[in-house]
């Protein structure tokens, strides 16, 4: 599966270390920049990502910045996207179940490694869940359908 990744500069470290931890999975990361560790602005790159998944183009993408806060943001102005700002395992998990989250927001600048791979193996190995959480989604998914 193919997986668009972004990051700005504060998460550009986090983002070289997940794309290797994605193609060790088995996944083929796309990645939308940024590629050096200087200071750009994170909506240029989470649009680019969030845009992909939004048209149906990929099902899940994952953003990376300092916090995780600003591209998580910006990716759920987008209608189709569910971005969840996740900084351990069982918020990764928990996001898939009940949210069916599909882009994974992530603080570069807080997790190792080993944090990383766990995340990751917790996202991806985690199906949505449905049932009464599929009714809370739609209910979300509804609010971008109303016109103002």
């Amino acid at each position: 599966m193919i997986i668009p990744i972004a990051s700005d500069h504060a998460g550009y470290e986090a983002k070289e270390t997940t794309k290797k931890i994605l193609e060790s999975m088995g996944f083929t990361p796309v990645d939308f920049g940024t590629h050096s560790p200087d200071s750009v602005d994170y909506p240029d790159f989470a649009i680019q990502v969030a845009a992909k998944v939004n048209n149906g183009e990929h099902n899940q993408g994952i953003l990376i910045c300092g916090s995780g806060q600003g591209m998580c943001m910006t990716a759920n102005k987008y209608p189709n996207v569910r971005g969840a700002l996740v900084y351990n395992p069982d918020v990764a998990s928990i996001t898939r179940q009940h949210n069916n989250a599909n882009i994974l927001c992530l603080p570069g600048r807080e997790l190792t490694k080993e944090q990383l791979e766990t995340i990751l193996n917790s996202w991806f190995k985690t199906e949505f869940e449905g049932g009464r959480h599929e009714r809370r989604v739609n209910k979300i998914q509804s609010l971008t359908e109303k016109k103002n």
